[in-house]
């Protein structure tokens, strides 16, 4: 029922690379009408979505192409230079707050979205939810001394996390400068992988 296309954006993404990734996953319809097959809806989720450098005049083109599908049904073949309806496509995206080579989006592009929020979460209720899987894994073993040590690796792995992702900011030219609650949890599943040893 449902196809998914995933473009992933960075700051040299093009606006060509975009129309290609998305026309790659498409099949032709009939005459100038492209989708995904028939009975299926396609979701195109575009991660990133503000890491696109802004061109000299501020527009980002990445950007602006996915903006024109929306908003016209479909964008111009750059080949026979004719309009190509796309059908049966939804857009998903995910962004993080502008700074460290995210940029702003227009509003002529957010108004296509319904837009959600997540506040990051404090550091007591992440010690809250990773200790308490800690916790529940670490129940099966009889040793009160590795269940005393659930708090203080938590903590320490929250700490971490904070001080690095406070001190190594992502720029252009170090984009791979970003980190979320996945690194915690590698931190916490390879916690959970340990034996009694």
């Amino acid at each position: 029922k449902w196809s998914s296309i995933f473009v992933n954006f960075s700051a040299q993404t093009s606006e060509n690379m975009t129309q290609d990734i998305i026309d790659a996953q498409l099949i032709k319809r009939r005459k100038g009408v492209f989708g995904p097959s028939l009975g299926k809806q396609a979701i195109i989720f575009v991660d990133d979505l503000n890491m696109p450098v802004k061109e000299v005049y501020g527009a980002q083109p990445p950007i602006e192409i996915l903006r024109q599908s929306m908003a016209q049904g479909g964008w111009y073949d750059r080949e026979s230079q004719e309009f190509k309806s796309l059908v049966d496509i939804q857009y998903i995206a995910a962004m993080g707050p502008p700074g460290g080579g995210r940029t702003q989006i227009t509003s002529r592009m957010m108004r296509h979205f319904s837009t959600l929020m997540f506040t990051p979460f404090e550091a007591s209720a992440l010690k809250g939810v990773f200790s308490s899987i800690l916790r529940h894994f670490f129940k099966r073993y009889d040793n009160n001394q590795i269940k005393s040590w659930i708090d203080p690796v938590v903590n320490a792995a929250i700490d971490v996390y904070d001080s690095i992702s406070a001190a190594l900011r992502p720029t252009p030219k170090k984009l791979h400068y970003t980190y979320n609650l996945r690194d915690i949890s590698k931190v916490v599943q390879g916690m959970c992988q340990v034996s009694s040893d």
